[in-house]
């Protein structure tokens, strides 16, 4: 049992900040891709009418401190700084909340001197799921001109207050027995990276993983007053003995061993078969906790242009032989540039995609209708719909673009665009295939899936400039090992304080892969040997 205690705790110190910016820079979530660029400027706010930019950055600047640990910073944001840390770090520590997930919605100016930012929280509890509900920020202006978070506890969750809080219950259970696609044994002994998997898969029944629930209770007498949120289905007392998954011993111990090349930070990675979605490996670093490689959200950077050029060529907008400009520069509401503010000048399209030019894909923006990114992610790719894997997923979201900047931003892969490497090795297998296939860790899974096959043209397309990428462009270090390899690399930009996110995807036979190292700083430089390693140590099949 947690609970949650109003007490203060030690926490990590913050890094340095990077020279300079002013606030409302410093809080815009930068658009940023394979190639490494990133967008400076005061956001899609910027010369709108409505809640002050200021107020709304700084909202913003709270959401993403909070969402990444930075309790201090975020709490130095409020007009109750120590308490504040108190109540978020007892908060996430009391409830075991790994990396939650925070999002602004749309600002709203209460006429009283005050703005409130509504936002989405969902809050990731260690081995069991995740806890999504929907709050608000209020912020006021200070005497000093500065806007600050209006501090209450209200602001953390709705229910929070000074007699109620809240507590975490779990249920003991059995572990789940497990074999792999051969028959072979899979535990989190010999596969340590797999438990928190296994501890989740359904098996068929719904008494497959572990149960528990937050409950709101009074602080005066600990009485559970409702349940906020429930986890892991009914017990069962049948014993069907254990539960056969997908997943190859090979390819889950070659998983493994490779994200030793991660140098010891965040990472994940999945391979699964093309021809049917079937998971061969899941793999996460640290091994236990979140499984962030099934259920973690992330903006998939230069990895999503797969999609963004499917959605091109889909309509002919572009073929890969036009001369789309990749200048060293874009301004579209901001400032978005390419890595080392590099250029190439008369760069064809093929050119564009293996280098993973940012401005020239954002250059294209006006050729795809507001929603119609989202509409080919849904259609084709099945992201954003709800898929049945056999453990907890998240499955993906691409949200109509609010502004002009935010759909500059999608089309390289960050603004709201939301995905994993389930959903980026799927969306791989999907490219090089044309046909989406729910992915699925166990056999038997429901599939409510419904998409169109992509046409022959722009497959055999999209192979080409997946080829191209490894043998002259950003995934190059993937062309010494054998085997027809595809391949796209992408950087994406958290916040102004952490360095990037670095992500890689891969094809070789009927095996797709994707990895995502976070703060690898770019995809090729971290990512890239996670995926050589792993392709290194497995036949191509």
């Amino acid at each position: 049992m947690n609970s949650y205690p109003d007490i203060p705790h030690t926490g990590p110190r913050r890094r340095p900040r990077r020279a300079a910016g002013s606030l409302t820079a410093v809080a815009v979530v930068a658009a940023v891709a394979a190639g490494g660029a990133y967008a400076a400027g005061l956001g899609p706010f910027e010369g709108e009418s409505g809640p002050d930019p200021e107020a709304v950055a700084e909202a913003r600047a709270f959401l993403a401190d909070w969402a990444a640990g930075r309790l201090p910073d975020a709490a130095a944001r409020t007009t109750g700084p120590d308490r504040a840390e108190r109540v978020l770090r007892s908060f996430t520590a009391g409830l075991d909340i790994e990396r939650p997930k925070l999002t602004a919605d749309e600002p709203e100016d209460t006429g009283d001197g005050t703005v409130t930012v509504p936002f989405t929280a969902r809050m990731p509890i260690t081995g069991l799921g995740t806890w999504t509900y929907t709050s608000k920020l209020p912020l006021r202006e200070q005497d000093d001109g500065a806007w600050k978070v209006d501090w209450k506890l209200s602001l953390v969750h709705p229910r929070l207050s000074d007699t109620k809080k809240f507590r975490l219950e779990r249920e003991e259970s059995e572990p789940v027995e497990a074999t792999d696609r051969n028959g072979g044994t899979l535990s989190g002994t010999t596969h340590p990276s797999l438990a928190p998997v296994l501890a989740r898969l359904a098996g068929g029944t719904d008494g497959g993983g572990p149960r528990g629930a937050v409950h709101l209770v009074d602080r005066a007498t600990g009485k559970a007053e409702r349940t906020e949120a429930s986890f892991g289905g009914k017990p069962t007392t049948e014993d069907d003995g254990p539960v056969r998954t997908t997943l190859d011993a090979d390819w889950q111990s070659a998983a493994e061993r490779a994200l030793a090349e991660a140098d010891g930070k965040n990472a994940a990675l999945v391979a699964l078969r093309i021809d049917d979605g079937e998971i061969l490996a899941v793999a996460n670093s640290p091994a236990s906790g979140f499984n962030r490689a099934v259920s973690g959200t992330y903006a998939p950077g230069s990895t999503w242009k797969i999609v963004t050029s499917s959605a091109l060529l889909l309509k002919g907008a572009v073929a890969p032989d036009d001369v789309v400009d990749c200048p060293r520069y874009l301004t579209v509401g901001k400032r978005f540039q390419n890595v080392e503010t590099s250029e190439h000048p008369g760069a064809t399209f093929r050119k564009d995609f293996t280098e993973s030019c940012n401005t020239a894909f954002i250059s294209l923006r006006g050729k795809l209708g507001e929603g119609e990114l989202g509409d080919v992610a849904k259609e084709y790719f099945g992201v954003g719909q709800t898929w049945h894997v056999g453990v907890p997923s998240y499955d993906g979201s691409v949200p109509v673009p609010r502004d002009a900047t935010e759909k500059a931003a999608s089309m390289i892969g960050q603004g709201r665009v939301q995905a994993n490497p389930l959903i980026m090795a799927s969306v791989t297998a999907t490219a090089v295939s044309g046909t989406f296939h729910q992915p699925s860790l166990v056999a038997g899974t429901e599939d409510t899936t419904a998409t169109t096959p992509l046409p022959p043209r722009v497959v055999t397309q999209l192979r080409e400039l997946m080829r191209a990428t490894v043998t002259e462009g950003t995934a190059r270090g993937l062309s010494g090992l054998p085997g027809d390899i595809g391949a796209k690399t992408g950087t994406a930009e958290v916040s102004d304080d952490q360095d990037n996110n670095g992500w890689m995807v891969a094809h070789r036979g009927d095996v797709a892969v994707a990895c995502v190292v976070e703060e690898g700083v770019t995809g090729g430089g971290s990512a890239g040997p996670v995926i050589h390693a792993l392709l290194s140590a497995v036949p191509e099949s």
